[in-house]
């Protein structure tokens, strides 16, 4: 089956030619059936009227003969047909037993129904006969008696030729036929025209709608005319300026909460350097102290602790925000990178590397220490043990894969472990972790043109980082 067309520039053309089409179609039938019915009218009429003004000039007797009259003889009959006969027109003239014949047909040719219908009066009927259409004319003569019309018994058949109507008729059907296709083809012409002025305005507008959708807000159009598309171009117009000023705003809010965490992420620093200055202290003397005071201590230690984290953890996700995150490249041995991420943190012991010392790429190393250490801390967190560090270079980048073997990561929640403060599960809500590091760790990645992507495992999960050589 060919599938319909959808396009509107189809569909508006297809629509115009059916309509052009059915209505060249419904004006060709009609007129040519006025043509023909009045054609064959006048062709009746004109051979009706010659029959009888021929048959009115009869001058021998016909009908029961009256007192010194002669019954009409064979030769009078020949004489008839001849008079009314013409080229390619055929006579038959009967008078009771007698029949004169000129031209191609005979009695048997004439109709019956015709036959028994010319005794009342003049009549015609049309007949196809050896392959040709002819038009038979018949009637009997009359004569007044006392001024009574009588039947005289004396009848005429005229056949005539049609074929000068056919020929007209055809070339009539051959002109409207080519004057049928001329106004297709003007509807079509017209058909492509209207499409192309209704279509245009439109194309106008997927292009502004897809420049909205490409951040350019600014994006309007001329209106034209008074019609529905003027109308909905200036809806699309006052839709666009209203896009525009929500969204100014909305950016406007945003810039201000991003200077407002700006602001305070570094307000906090100041107060939380010196506080961080004393918990070397403070951790020296709780051992010193009582159980509940030293219990205190030791929670205020690790809440500054995580609130060091959260505020540097901050203060680099306003960067990624403002856009003033940079790399700063150069070739890195890739092993040498993690194992300095794992000494620096002290897990060594708890991680597993594989990597080959001879591996190395062009990559930011504090960014990518960040990401690695994000990474394993996640999953020394919240996974189980062995955690186990993988890197390997493919053929288009350097791949890192990081995997725990605890409980793994609840299915639902896998879409959304990069989301900024978004914690699986109620028991992760007071957990040590800020809700950023992966955030950040996803940030970095995207700095260098990478990706990452976390999976299930049976058990644990897995996080996979790659980065393109550079």
């Amino acid at each position: 089956m060919i599938p319909l067309p959808t396009g509107l520039r189809a569909r508006l053309v297809i629509t115009f030619t059916l309509v052009a089409v059915t209505a060249s179609m419904l004006v060709a039938t009609i007129g040519f059936e006025l043509a023909k019915t009045a054609l064959v009218t006048r062709t009746e009429r004109t051979s009706m009227d010659l029959v009888v003004r021929e048959l009115g000039g009869v001058d021998f007797p016909v009908g029961r003969p009256r007192p010194g009259e002669a019954a009409p003889t064979s030769r009078e009959l020949n004489r008839l047909a001849q008079t009314m006969s013409a080229p390619g027109r055929s006579v038959v003239v009967e008078y009771g037993d007698l029949v004169s014949v000129t031209g191609p047909m005979n009695l048997r040719d004439v109709p019956n129904e015709l036959y028994g219908r010319a005794k009342q009066s003049v009549v015609t009927q049309r007949r196809v006969i050896r392959g040709e259409l002819w038009l038979i004319v018949g009637t009997e003569v009359h004569r007044a008696t006392n001024g009574v019309p009588e039947a005289t018994g004396l009848r005429a058949f005229v056949f005539f030729p049609m074929r000068a109507d056919v020929g007209q008729l055809d070339t009539l059907r051959a002109r409207l036929f080519q004057g049928g296709i001329a106004i297709v083809l003007i509807a079509l012409v017209v058909a492509l025209f209207s499409a192309r002025q209704v279509l245009l305005p439109v194309r106008r507008l997927s292009a502004a709608a897809q420049a909205l959708g490409e951040g350019r807000l600014d994006t309007r159009l001329p209106v034209h005319g008074q019609d529905e598309l003027a109308g909905l171009t200036a809806r699309f117009n006052d839709a666009a300026a209203a896009l525009e000023l929500s969204v100014s705003e909305l950016r406007s809010l945003e810039a201000m909460s991003r200077r407002f965490v700006a602001d305070v992420s570094h307000e906090l620093r100041t107060p939380l350097t010196a506080m961080t200055a004393v918990t070397d202290v403070l951790s020296e003397e709780a051992g010193r102290l009582p159980e509940a005071p030293a219990e205190a201590v030791r929670l205020v230690l690790r809440e500054i602790e995580r609130l060091r984290e959260l505020v540097e953890h901050l203060i680099e996700i306003s960067r990624f925000d403002a856009g003033t995150a940079t790399l700063n490249l150069e070739p890195v041995n890739v092993a040498d990178a993690i194992d300095d991420c794992l000494g620096t943190r002290g897990w060594n012991e708890q991680v597993k590397v594989n990597a080959s010392q001879g591996l190395t790429a062009n990559l930011d190393p504090r960014r990518f220490d960040v990401i690695v250490a994000n990474l394993v801390g996640n999953a020394l967190k919240h996974g189980g043990p062995p955690v186990v560090v993988s890197a390997r270079s493919t053929e288009n980048g350097l791949e890192i894969r990081v995997r725990d073997h605890g409980k793994g990561i609840p299915r639902e929640a896998l879409p959304h472990v990069f989301d900024r403060f978004f914690k699986a599960g109620a028991g992760r809500a007071r957990s040590q972790g800020s809700g950023l590091g992966l955030a950040i760790a996803r940030a970095n990645v995207h700095l260098h043109g990478g990706t990452i992507s976390v999976r299930a495992q049976e058990p644990g999960t897995l996080f996979t980082v790659w980065l393109p050589h550079t």
